[in-house]
This record gives structure tokens, C-alpha cells and sequence, in this order.
């Protein structure tokens, strides 16, 4: 497994087979999804089928998101990082880059997401040396948002998604 970003308190590396059961944790909390259309996963193949996903974009796109680790405990916490966008138009844009983050309920809070959204960009910019990444969230999702705002990104409109 390839690691692609350490910072002073995680490791960012590509999810793998291991990470099934805590990816399931993760996607079947209905609060982790309350701000992602309400459907948190209700068995453990969605978890399965998702990581297969993630695994395919690193072969074909060079990069997908990544397992955040936690580097004291080496405990799986979440996904973070970049995502080549190709499938999925979103408010009129194709083939852009995104960064993300998702999550367990415990780690919120703590700053994890922008810690891990910071490296994501510094990666995409130093490493990459993409021009533009995007982020997106839903408008409620305030903390979301502001994590946004404190890895350096600009916000420029609110659209409807359906």
C-alpha cells in the first residue's frame, strides 16, 4: 500500500482490503450521512463495492481518496484527499478535481479534516501540480464548509443539486 502524505498526527495512504469493516463503520452512521443524501450503507458488500471503486480510480485516475490513519494508534479514522471527477457533472463542471473528507463521528471536531484537507492540497499542488481543485458541500452542512474555508479554499456560489 502506497502512502502519499504524512502530517504531524495522521497518515494518508490508499485504502485497502483491511479497511473493510472500519469503512462500513464509517459509511453506515446516519450522522456521518446526514449531509450526504441520507443514505448511510446497510451492508457490508456497499462497503466492499465502494472500496473496489476507490481501488479502480487509483489505477485508472492516479489517485482516489485515502484512508486516514492515525499515527499515535494507527487507528483507521476516515477517507480524505483528491478525486478526479469524470462521471459525476456537478454544477456544469466535468473532469475536475475535488477534495474531500469523511469523517467517523468521534474524530469530529479535533481538526482531522482540515489537517488531512490541507495535505490533500499540498499534494495536488506540489506533487500533482493541478492549477484548480474544487470542494463541495450541501448548504447545511456548515462545519463541512468551514473546513473548506481553512485549508485555503474560496467560496464562489451556491447551486441546486439534485
Amino acid at each position: 500500500m502506497e502512502i502519499f502524505v504524512e502530517t504531524d498526527r495522521l497518515i494518508l495512504r490508499e485504502i485497502v482490503q483491511t479497511d473493510l469493516e472500519a469503512m462500513f463503520d464509517l459509511d453506515s452512521d446516519p450522522e456521518v450521512h446526514k449531509y450526504l443524501g441520507n443514505k448511510p450503507f446497510k451492508t457490508i458488500e456497499e462497503s466492499q463495492k465502494y472500496i473496489d471503486s476507490l481501488q479502480q480510480q487509483y489505477i485508472e485516475r492516479g489517485i482516489g481518496k485515502w484512508a486516514v490513519i492515525h499515527k499515535e494508534t494507527q487507528q483507521f479514522m476516515s477517507w480524505s484527499g483528491l478525486k478526479l471527477n469524470i462521471e459525476e457533472p456537478m454544477n456544469g463542471f466535468t473532469n475536475y478535481y475535488d477534495v474531500g473528507y469523511r469523517l467517523m463521528k468521534r474524530f469530529w471536531g479535533k481538526g482531522y479534516a482540515t489537517e488531512s484537507g490541507i495535505a490533500a492540497l499540498q499534494y495536488a499542488f506540489e506533487t500533482m501540480k493541478l492549477k484548480t481543485i474544487y470542494g463541495i458541500t450541501e448548504m447545511g452542512n456548515q462545519a463541512s464548509h468551514n473546513a473548506l474555508l481553512k485549508i485555503g479554499l474560496y467560496f464562489v456560489e451556491d447551486f441546486f443539486y439534485e
